[in-house]
């Protein structure tokens, strides 16, 4: 049986999302057919609360990261820790001595990605040096513990292809992309990332990358599509970018389904 997945939410979320509120809008998107929800851990105590949440529910899953804004004001934690002593609750592991690595993950922790990690030169007062110094040790934490890495890249194009470059067994997704054709078709080129296509693509003028290579996400809860812009967003309007989607592309509604569902499984292994 065919279902959708939201590979980027932020649920877990209590600024946004009481707890109830949280259970509510989890029945709703299951009743409507999105089975299967990844919260996106945006600093250290955001992506534990991530994991905290998600391990209370089926079918949820987490990721750790720290977003590009608190570069230089955020110590890492992982200057001479691996990522399971950071990231507590991951059950019995063997630790190799290297600060980063994991030789071996208990996989019920439902720890499938790095993220939201990366770039963003959209605001003033960015430091673009401690950006990409954070991205680069994020970007290695993934490759220790083969994990994906779910990407934020706002304005910062330029510097993402080089510092990515230098990782080569990176796999990951260009969460929420919002940029031109010509970072597209270099995305699409040079990498093997996929792209998230969230509510945003409903309302703008943004290029659409091939189905082979697209993930939903609703970035819960900014970027409402449309038709229900004006309130808060939540996985539950997955099936409306889905099908705002099949429009766009001129394709069934359950080959958009099939696809992006595929694609998710593939990258995250859910």
């Amino acid at each position: 049986m065919a279902f959708l997945i939201d590979t980027h939410c932020h649920l877990h979320d209590r600024e946004f999302f009481s707890e109830a509120q949280a259970e509510e809008i989890l029945k709703r998107a299951h009743e409507k057919g999105v089975e299967k929800i990844i919260c996106i851990g945006t600093n250290h105590e955001d992506s534990l609360a991530a994991r905290d949440f998600a391990e209370q529910h089926k079918n949820v899953y987490w990721t750790y990261g720290i977003h590009p804004e608190s570069a230089g004001r955020e110590k890492s934690p992982f200057s001479e820790r691996s990522l399971a002593s950071v990231v507590t609750g991951l059950g019995h592991s063997v630790f190799d001595p290297s600060p980063n690595m994991l030789l071996e993950r208990d996989f019920s922790s439902r720890l499938i990605a790095i993220g939201e990690v990366g770039l963003d030169y959209h605001y003033d007062g960015y430091d673009r040096t401690a950006q990409i110094k954070l991205f680069e040790e994020m970007l290695q934490l993934a490759t220790d513990n083969n994990l994906p890495v779910s990407f934020h890249v706002r304005e910062a194009f330029d510097d993402f292809f080089p510092v990515v470059a230098n990782f080569p067994k990176i796999r990951g997704v260009v969460h929420s992309f919002s940029d031109n054709k010509k970072n597209l078709k270099r995305i699409l080129a040079e990498t093997d990332f996929y792209v998230g296509v969230n509510g945003m693509a409903t309302y703008s003028t943004l290029p659409t990358p091939p189905l082979e290579r697209i993930l939903l996400e609703t970035d819960a809860p900014f970027l409402t599509p449309k038709p229900f812009r004006g309130i808060i967003n939540e996985p539950v309007y997955i099936p409306a970018i889905a099908e705002w989607l099949s429009g766009k592309l001129g394709v069934d509604y359950q080959t958009i389904e099939r696809e992006t569902t595929k694609n998710a499984e593939q990258l995250f292994h859910i």
